[in-house]
């Protein structure tokens, strides 16, 4: 979205405009090999298939498919895509133990709602060259998806934008998310507090604690992230657009009477405008 060619507008207010720091605009990512990509792209198909599977048993996969390497490259590969086994440890970013963790409070928890409980996610995305990753917030009653942002980096910034997008026009009564550093950062967990949102993070081995949005990862990777080769950031970010447009309000779900999450949602008298559209070209 930066234009380096304008004459008018420098870089720096550019990216004041675009609330983006300069070091980020600047900021160049170790790149991976060739042979590493296509790793990251069959350890994420095969994840989405089987999340059960750890870093042997992906090895070992691998392995039948022709790639003779070693547990460790396989490690380091699944902690760089954000990504664990759902057993004996949920799949999650990597926790940081200085963050505070906060107690679980959907456990027996109807919801019965929109904005009763919103929940976050991040999950990883490959392109023709690289990857990048992708984070979500949905709510849970109606499963529409309140908003979304593309990071080449793990980092917290992407996650607060996508926060601040969503809490723009609605409040949750309860967010749940992991326990990775992301979401326990303070700056996520205070943008929370100052909201007056109550936090709820899942416990160690509660993998269907977030269950819904696992499910969305697995929808948006097989209808659309696995049909495409995305050249760039841009590409990427303008086909996901259009997608979370069509899963909001045309796509039907079965356990939700084959209605669109966006008529759930505002059905149920949300007063909450569509977020995405400003993330649609």
């Amino acid at each position: 979205m930066i234009d380096s060619r304008n004459v008018v507008l420098p870089i720096s207010l550019q990216c004041r405009l675009l609330e983006l720091s300069r070091s980020s605009y600047y900021y160049q990512p170790r790149t991976e090999t060739e042979l590493n990509l296509r790793l990251m792209e069959l350890i994420d198909k095969q994840y989405t298939k089987r999340p059960f599977y750890g870093a042997r048993q992906m090895t070992e996969s691998l392995r039948r498919q022709g790639y003779w390497i070693n547990h460790k490259r396989v490690e380091r590969l699944m902690r760089k895509m954000g990504i664990m086994a759902i057993y004996p440890k949920p799949r999650t970013s990597i926790k940081d133990d200085s963050h505070k963790i906060y107690p679980y409070l959907l456990r027996d928890l109807p919801i019965t709602y929109p904005n009763q409980v919103w929940c976050a996610d991040i999950t990883y995305i490959r392109m023709y060259h690289g990857f990048l990753y992708l984070v979500a917030i949905m709510d849970w009653f109606s499963r529409y998806v309140l908003s979304w942002e593309l990071s080449n980096t793990l980092d917290v910034n992407f996650c607060l934008e996508a926060l601040n997008h969503a809490l723009k026009s609605a409040k949750p009564g309860i967010f749940n998310n992991d326990q990775g550093s992301q979401f326990t950062s303070c700056a996520f967990t205070g943008l929370l507090e100052q909201n007056n949102v109550r936090i709820s993070m899942d416990g160690r081995g509660r993998f269907f604690d977030n269950i819904f949005i696992e499910r969305l990862w697995r929808t948006v990777k097989y209808e659309e992230v696995y049909l495409h080769d995305y050249r760039d950031g841009m590409e990427a970010y303008i086909a996901l657009g259009k997608y979370f447009r069509f899963y909001n309000e045309e796509r039907f779900h079965s356990s939700l009477d084959y209605q669109t999450p966006s008529e759930v949602y505002y059905a149920q008298g949300s007063s909450m405008k569509n977020v995405l559209t400003s993330q649609i070209l």
